[in-house]
């Protein structure tokens, strides 16, 4: 009963570890990206950047809008008190209440300026959300490649010891025969150990990439991933690709803004120089008891208030210039940042066109890295090949795998860091309609 007890009890961890294997979710770069745009706490971070300008807009718009207050006041003095005819001049209690309408502009119409800069500000924020979450799926893809690269790696040790393992036993049955040496199988004993170590850290550098692929998106640690085969991209020319850049990124979209905004507080600044006007419409009431002889139970009455602030100690120039360094600043910025595109997009390019020449060139080195190993293990089975040879060519054959495995998932990389630094929305190109001019 013990016995068919504790197999009972494996058959079903054996069960419940295959459902969990077979519940773990599979997901494509897409289904990462999409997943991550929805999880992660960055993206929120940035994306209420957008409201709080958008609630700047409307903190703008209501210095255009005329005040209406209410207003109202009870009043119990000590006593009454009269003047030398008699009169009442003093209740005992009086009550007023009202209400007040006030529109305040400046000759110089700056509150419509500022109006007008607030949008621009709400433009700007969308274009920085944009470009965050644009350099934030460039990171999921990183970490995306880096783990396929751990995986690869895993299965290439793998596939190494499981090589050797066999080599091992070949050797053994050659010196059974009387073949080789001891040497030999000593060697080979070395060796299978070594790929032992190999797989160890394979292993630990795998599970690393995958419980940081699963933070960065916001996803179980248990998943699987559908890879996508690799497409070769035909490369534009490089003029055209910064002159895409430069028309699409968001980022210089939102370097553009700023200049805009910066020469708009120019005038805002410039308009503390021009008079102000208030105009106010006022309705009171009333009571008193007893009422006075000056007693009046409602009035009306408008006014205009011209304000024109002579000196403020320098403070209206101060900052007018201000906002000219301001300005300066953001135009210098902005020249800067159009070079400093130029460059990252040229560098890019750069490294995509070496990545595809290397991405070719492990094409030949892995086939004649498989078709050597082939030929060697036949060889050594048959007494044609030395224990050296058949350990040159399974390290050339590790080599070419790896090289292999880099060179495919760099030149992926980078073709998605090419739509990055032009400006192509990522989502939009990994599902097969880019749409540059897209906006959040």
């Amino acid at each position: 009963m013990n016995g068919l007890t504790t197999r009972a009890v494996m058959v079903g961890l054996l069960l419940l570890l295959g459902g969990a294997t077979a519940a773990a979710e599979e997901y494509t770069l897409e289904d990462l990206f999409r997943i991550g745009m929805q999880k992660s706490e960055k993206i929120r971070i940035s994306g209420e950047n957008v409201e709080i300008a958008d609630s700047g807009k409307y903190r703008a718009l209501s210095t255009l809008l005329p005040r209406v207050t209410a207003f109202g006041t009870y009043t119990s003095y000590t006593d009454e008190k009269r003047n030398a005819a008699n009169s009442l001049i003093q209740p005992d209690r009086q009550s007023v209440w009202g209400a007040r309408i006030d529109e305040n502009l400046s000759l110089s119409g700056r509150e419509f300026t500022s109006f007008s800069l607030s949008k621009d500000n709400v433009e700007r924020s969308r274009y920085d959300f944009r470009s965050y979450r644009e350099e934030f799926l460039l990171s999921v893809s990183l970490a995306y490649f880096e783990f396929m690269k751990a995986r690869k790696g895993l299965e290439i040790a793998d596939s190494n010891v499981e090589r050797l393992a066999k080599y091992r036993e070949a050797a053994r049955t050659r010196l059974q025969a009387g073949e080789i040496t001891k040497t030999t199988v000593l060697r080979a004993e070395g060796e299978l150990s070594g790929a032992l170590s190999d797989q160890i850290r394979a292993r630990n550098a795998y599970e690393s990439a995958r419980v940081f692929l699963a933070r960065l998106v916001g996803i179980e640690r248990e998943f699987g991933i559908r890879e996508v085969p690799v497409t070769e991209l035909e490369t534009p020319d490089l003029g055209v690709l910064k002159d895409r850049a430069l028309k699409t990124r968001p980022d210089v979209k939102s370097a553009e803004t700023q200049v805009r905004i910066a020469e708009k507080q120019i005038d805002v600044s410039r308009g503390a120089y021009w008079p102000s006007v208030n105009v106010a419409g006022v309705y009171s009431s009333t009571e008193q008891s007893p009422e006075t002889a000056s007693y009046n139970r409602e009035s009306a009455y408008g006014a205009v208030t011209l304000n024109f602030p002579l000196f403020e100690g320098g403070l209206r120039r101060a900052e007018v210039r201000e906002s000219e360094s301001r300005y300066r600043q953001a135009e210098f910025h902005y020249r800067d940042f159009v070079k400093s595109v130029s460059v990252e997009v040229e560098n890019t390019y750069l490294d995509l066109v070496a990545q595809k020449g290397i991405f070719k060139s492990a094409q030949d080195q892995l086939a004649y890295a498989e078709d050597n190993i082939r030929a060697v293990t036949k060889q050594f089975e048959f007494g044609l090949a030395s224990s050296l040879d058949v350990i040159d060519a399974n390290n050339l054959l590790i080599s070419a795998q790896k090289l292999m495995a880099d060179a495919t998932y760099n030149y992926q990389f980078f073709i998605l860091r090419m739509q990055r630094v032009t400006g192509v929305p990522l989502m939009g190109y990994v599902s097969g309609v880019p749409t540059a001019d897209e906006m959040p």
